[in-house]
């Protein structure tokens, strides 16, 4: 369980604890069946019953999940390609020599922008023959270099999906083309339960590979035959399974799962994700925030939120250093203005980092408003129904690494003293003057200015909730 540390005055940051697992409890199990099975032999009618009770007695692992989550990895868990990570590493253990060609590097960048296609794909499948001769033990040394690097590639709302499938006993599985050998360590370090990865044939004493594949390749419809056979394999309905992929290539994955995920789709996926009405989403931002561009709207917004643009307002700048530059973090601010949220965003823009502002529902059931608080990834609170919904979505975003802000009030009352504020840094705001300071953020002098409970600009008053 992640738990909360103060930082900074006025800031709260989660530290998530590392999640291990163990992964090897089901290769006792699967020892077991083969020591039974020939004691079972000799009456051939009775062997089929005999068996399966066994079986069942043996592998207790698929009675712990309840379903299965498939993931991908490239463009998917990651940004980009684990290609040049993994190459990087052979080279450093003199598998590889010499540098990076140009070719292999302009390979990469056009398969981070659009993704898989079918010629390098081939390509890559007959290149198996290119290992032949590696020495196993090297490339495995190769490979744990590389896992701790491609770790920290992982996309921070990943591993808000892995908890989530933990918490409702499913297994998590990393589903990839991308060689057994090189993806076993990197699966470990983030607890996946099992890999389903294209396997290198090796010769007989296990020393070198002999550039073969064992089994199927795992690409198309190879990997969707392997995720139903490891399904089957383990007693789990492909119904009660979860499946995430960018690739117009995994397509026949994520047919034959109930609950299929387009995950930063290559255009051709994007397109069979709309005619299926499959959701999409970007693991690098919450549930619900859309991409224009590759661009999330609130990163887009952010490079607008300039001074130049707010010519009614002078800004003026303290504490920006306060602001971590990454890690999660809570910012509470004072809301007696319309223009608060605004002026906190402001601060934020100047640090680059977008956050999640907890709204009430009623922002969000408007029209057009709520659309935009959606895609910037607000949370929907619901005032009096005691619901933590909110706060559970608010863990999610800090357990992720971004910011969340939420802005208590009193009626038109200030939650934060002006004094407070002095002392620890605040957000000071009149009409056609703004101060700002962090830690925490308390716009005070607003409430005259598009305020609370008014109409603007006619300043009528309204009801007040």
């Amino acid at each position: 369980m992640p738990s909360l540390r103060s930082g900074d005055p006025g800031s709260v940051v989660l530290v998530a604890a590392p999640v291990t697992k163990s992964p090897a409890k089901k290769s006792p199990a699967k020892k077991t069946v083969a020591k039974k099975a020939p004691a079972k032999k000799s009456p051939v009618k009775k062997s089929p019953a005999k068996k399966a009770p066994a079986a069942e007695k043996a592998v207790p692992a698929p009675k712990r999940f309840t379903g299965a989550a498939f993931f991908d990895l490239d463009r998917t868990l990651l940004a980009g390609a684990s290609g040049p990570v993994f190459s990087q590493a052979l080279r450093e253990v003199g598998v590889l020599t010499g540098e990076a060609h140009p070719v292999e590097s302009a390979l990469f960048k056009v398969f981070d922008v659009f993704g898989e296609n079918y010629p390098t794909m081939v390509l890559t499948k007959q290149g198996v023959r290119l290992v032949k001769g590696w020495d196993v033990a090297t490339v495995a040394e190769a490979a744990e270099l590389a896992a701790p690097r491609l770790v920290d590639k992982v996309l921070p709302y990943a591993h808000v999906e892995f908890a989530e499938h933990r918490t409702h006993g499913r297994a998590v599985v990393l589903a990839t083309t991308t060689p057994y050998h090189l993806v076993k360590p990197l699966a470990d370090l983030l607890g996946f339960d099992d890999v389903i990865a294209t396997r290198y044939g090796t010769n007989e004493s296990g020393t070198t590979f002999d550039g073969t594949v064992r089994g199927e390749y795992i690409w198309g419809k190879g990997k969707s035959r392997s995720v139903a056979w490891w399904a089957e394999e383990h007693g789990i309905d492909l119904d009660d399974c979860h499946a995430y992929s960018d690739s117009y290539y995994d397509v026949p994955m994520l047919s034959i799962v109930g609950s299929p995920h387009v995950v930063n789709p290559d255009p051709r996926m994007f397109g069979i994700a709309t005619l299926r009405r499959w959701p999409t989403r970007y693991l690098d931002a919450p549930a619900g925030v859309p991409k224009i561009g590759g661009f999330e709207p609130q990163k887009l917004a952010l490079m607008f939120t300039r001074s130049e643009l707010m010519p009614f307002v002078r800004f003026r700048s303290y504490g920006k250093r306060r602001i971590p530059e990454t890690g999660p973090a809570i910012i509470v601010g004072n809301h007696r203005s319309y223009f608060d949220p605004l002026a906190i965003g402001y601060l934020l823009a100047k640090r680059g980092r977008p956050v999640r502002f907890l709204g009430k529902k009623e922002v969000f059931d408007a029209p057009v408003v709520g659309d935009f608080a959606r895609a910037m990834g607000g949370i929907r609170v619901e005032r009096g129904t005691g619901s933590d919904e909110p706060l559970r979505a608010a863990e999610e975003v800090l357990a992720a690494g971004d910011m969340v802000a939420m802005m208590p009030q009193v009626g038109n009352a200030a939650t934060i003293r002006r004094s407070l504020a002095r002392d620890h840094g605040a957000i000071s705001i009149q009409p056609g003057r703004a101060e700002r300071n962090f830690l925490p953020p308390a716009p005070d002098g607003t409430h005259g200015w598009i305020a609370l409970g008014h109409d603007w600009p006619s300043q009528s008053r309204v009801a007040q909730v």
